[in-house]
């Protein structure tokens, strides 16, 4: 893994890679039809109807193609080097049947008229298929992890701002009752100021991932941490609104090139402590979390939440909020409805986490998050 994340870390290259799914974005400007270049990339007028391309037509994709469909999009193209994933949605939802094919993004970009993108490659494309995209004057709604280095994602964010474009994660658990419970509750200081928190997840990632890209340091960019691991990282950070000071970290890769399993000790910069634990060689799904206050504690125990004040009996809440979706948020921003319940933000401050632990166990020692640049 050492030389892979030594890798990942360097400058960019100034030049575009050939291929569909460049290691670093071009710098070629996109201004063809549909471009959308007016000024800084700016949008000069939505459609009534948000023209979305697909990029990336794997399994994830099936989710997001049904919801933005069922919401009123419009999926104007496709994007995939695997012709069979690309017939599979075009035979499964007839209404993409003649919707226009490409094996390189950059292609659809310069040629398709289009109002946003919705990316589901592999982690390493990410990064040049957002800021292409932003380039273009598109908007983005993109898998997770939002990208993988701090830099990319203060690029990512600069990008946005440039352009008055929205990126939007698709961190689901942002839209789900129980974690919108969390967060609103430790807002409103029910639990009082947050001094601690501790995470577990296990999963059988890595058998359930062998020999896919997930398990391949130059397309994933790391293991279970900034892949499954991530969900857990950013819903810890977004509910309780904690920023990561320092981390001390071990890492074992269980004889596969990414992390696997992880333990990680952290620091916050109001002073709250942390533990994550996140383990991918495990036999059974499991997952939890607590959230300690100076007046009372959250429990989630596998989706089970258990909330105790000092000085009364735990309870399990039953006014839960309402849930959405990231695709319904994404629509719903475009339209002027909504605001962004996923931006760039939280795919920063998890990448933080992710760059300092990994820095962490190749180092042997504490980093802050102030070294990462």
């Amino acid at each position: 893994m050492t030389e892979g994340i030594r890798r990942l870390f360097a400058k960019p290259s100034t030049g575009g890679v050939p291929g569909p799914f460049p290691a670093e974005r071009s710098e070629r400007h996109i201004t063809g039809p549909g471009s959308g270049l007016a000024g800084a990339g700016k949008k000069e007028k939505m459609a009534d109807t948000v023209r979305i391309g697909i990029i990336g037509c794997g399994g994830i994709a099936r989710g997001h193609i049904q919801r933005l469909l069922g919401y009123g999009a419009q999926i104007a193209a496709l994007v995939d080097t695997v012709e069979a994933n690309v017939e599979r949605y075009r035979r499964d939802f007839p209404r993409l049947s003649g919707v226009p094919v490409f094996r390189d993004y950059r292609d659809m970009l310069g040629s398709v008229e289009l109002d946003a993108v919705q990316i589901n490659t592999p982690h390493a494309f990410h990064y040049p298929q957002i800021m292409d995209s932003l380039e273009a004057g598109l908007h983005v709604l993109t898998e997770k992890p939002m990208v993988c280095s701090v830099r990319q994602a203060k690029d990512v964010i600069a990008k946005a701002e440039e352009t008055g474009l929205t990126v939007l994660i698709s961190y689901q658990r942002h839209y789900q009752p129980q974690f919108r419970y969390i967060k609103r509750k430790i807002e409103e200081g029910l639990i009082g100021k947050v001094t601690a928190i501790a995470a577990l997840q296990g999963q059988d990632w890595l058998r359930g991932t062998a020999g896919t890209w997930r398990q391949k340091m130059e397309l994933s960019c790391g293991g279970q941490l900034n892949d499954s691991g991530s969900h857990l990282l950013d819903i810890l950070l977004w509910t309780t609104g904690l920023s990561v000071e320092r981390v001390m970290s071990f890492i074992d890769n269980r004889g596969s090139e990414v992390d696997i399993n992880s333990g990680t000790a952290i620091r916050f910069t109001n002073g709250a402590l942390g533990t994550i634990t996140v383990i991918g060689d495990c036999p059974v799904w499991w997952e939890d979390f607590t959230v300690w206050g100076e007046s009372g504690a959250i429990f989630s125990r596998n989706g089970r939440m258990t909330v105790a004040l000092q000085g009364k009996e735990p309870f399990e809440p039953a006014d839960l909020p309402g849930g959405s979706d990231p695709d319904r948020n994404f629509l719903d921003v475009l339209a002027g409805r909504d605001v962004n319940h996923t931006p760039p933000v939280c795919g920063l401050r998890g990448i933080e986490l992710c760059e300092a632990a990994w820095r962490s166990a190749e180092l042997g020692r504490p980093v802050s998050v102030a070294e990462l640049g």
